[in-house]
């Protein structure tokens, strides 16, 4: 896993720097009533606490600690049922209404193997006419090219850290795989943390093939938050299957 999420230091920034936004409420709007919800990947919680707050049991799963850490600790946390696992071997003897995978996790996945893994985890999980909804960023839309310091360059306020300065620098383009760095500047203690991420930007014909080989029986596609149509130029690649 990238150190974004398993070091205590990054995993406190994580909700300055991915706060609540319009994928936030595309999620609570789609939870809809009330339902049992299994959120794969659900990071520090911020979704999973606000889903519980609108009356959703939620269970939250998470590979890395020092994200639950911070989801156990946030306002609301008693309302969720937090399991530290991973999304690839998952199985909880239960299912769902709703799976969710949010905050592009499903690009962390790099193999078909995994994606294969994780998408039958979601289906093993969901009941008749569940709903599996995540989404990938659309490969045609190339958001790669806009990551670099001039362009992503910010200043985060964090309380008990204080001032850190943050900026994304591209490495490489290798077929489907993204690799970039982050670099992160403590200004309160001259802490300096450079992060490696790769991740990986699947097609919509890719991602279709790998759910209807998964089990999947119908899938809803939009292109952005306010569930737009899918084109070139659409940043997300928005995906609503449903089991059969």
């Amino acid at each position: 896993m990238d150190e974004i999420y398993t070091s205590q230091d990054l995993a406190a920034l994580y909700d300055a720097l991915n706060p609540a936004r319009d994928d936030t409420a595309f999620y609570l709007r789609i939870a809809g009533a009330s339902k049992r919800v299994l959120d794969l990947g659900c990071g520090t919680g911020l979704l999973a606490c606000m889903l519980a707050d609108e009356g959703h049991m939620v269970t939250g799963v998470e590979p890395a600690r020092a994200m639950l850490d911070v989801a156990r600790n946030r306002s609301g946390a008693e309302n969720v049922r937090w399991i530290e696992g991973d999304a690839r071997s998952l199985d909880l003897g239960e299912t769902f209404d709703l799976v969710i995978m949010t905050g592009h996790v499903f690009q962390v996945f790099h193999s078909d193997e995994d994606v294969s893994r994780v998408l039958k985890t979601a289906l093993h999980h969901l009941d008749s006419g569940g709903r599996l909804v995540f989404e990938s960023r659309n490969p045609e839309a190339r958001a790669w090219d806009d990551w670099i310091s001039e362009k992503t360059a910010k200043t985060v306020s964090v309380e008990g850290i204080g001032e850190v300065d943050v900026q994304h620098r591209l490495i490489s383009v290798d077929g489907d795989l993204v690799s970039f760095e982050t670099d992160h500047f403590f200004r309160k203690t001259g802490k300096v943390m450079i992060n490696h991420s790769r991740l990986r930007f699947l097609s919509q014909s890719e991602i279709g093939t790998q759910l209807r080989n998964a089990g999947f029986a119908r899938i809803v596609w939009y292109g952005d938050w306010l569930e737009g149509p899918v084109g070139s130029d659409s940043p997300e690649l928005i995906v609503i299957a449903e089991r059969g």
